[in-house]
């Protein structure tokens, strides 16, 4: 494959175009997002792992997903101030993205082939799937959505990817 993970094409949740590898030097924690599921107070673990790994390379990546029960029914700009405004969210969002279906962008079409540690790859099961991406664009570990983003499993794949 000649193009990386890392570099596939993306928009922000602003519109602007962007890769992985501009939001930063990576490892990436990858995480489909939602502001109205049972999950959503993953938001506030998610920005702890944010600013406890960012100084060493890690990024954690929102990506809203309206695929699961409507839970993600909001426009960018209101997305944006519920995650800012609820959670304190610094880590960079990107546009709303299909991961799943016959419009499954191509990051998740690479994410979703990546199996998880009981062996099982495929469709995203529900909001706040979570890969973890190498710097250099090669997904290293999926986490289904109910692994919270503080447990040791996910924290110790980071540090294992750091600096």
């Amino acid at each position: 494959m000649s193009q990386t993970v890392a570099s596939l094409p993306l928009r922000t949740l602003g519109g602007e175009p962007t890769t992985l590898a501009d939001l930063g030097p990576g490892p990436y924690l990858v995480v489909n997002v939602a502001s109205r599921c049972g999950l959503t107070p993953q938001y506030q673990q998610l920005e702890e792992i944010a600013g406890r790994y960012r100084e060493r390379g890690l990024t954690v990546v929102g990506v809203p997903c309206n695929q699961f029960g409507g839970q993600e029914p909001g426009t960018a700009e209101e997305i944006a101030t519920f995650c800012s405004t609820t959670f304190g969210v610094t880590f960079p969002m990107l546009e709303k993205t299909d991961v799943n279906g016959a419009q499954r962008h191509p990051l998740y079409e690479v994410l979703a082939a990546t199996a998880d540690d009981a062996g099982e790859a495929g469709d995203i099961q529900w909001n706040f799937e979570k890969f973890l991406v190498d710097a250099r664009g090669s997904v290293a570990k999926r986490f289904r959505p109910g692994t919270m983003p503080d447990d040791p499993a996910v924290t110790g794949a980071i540090e294992s990817l750091l600096p």
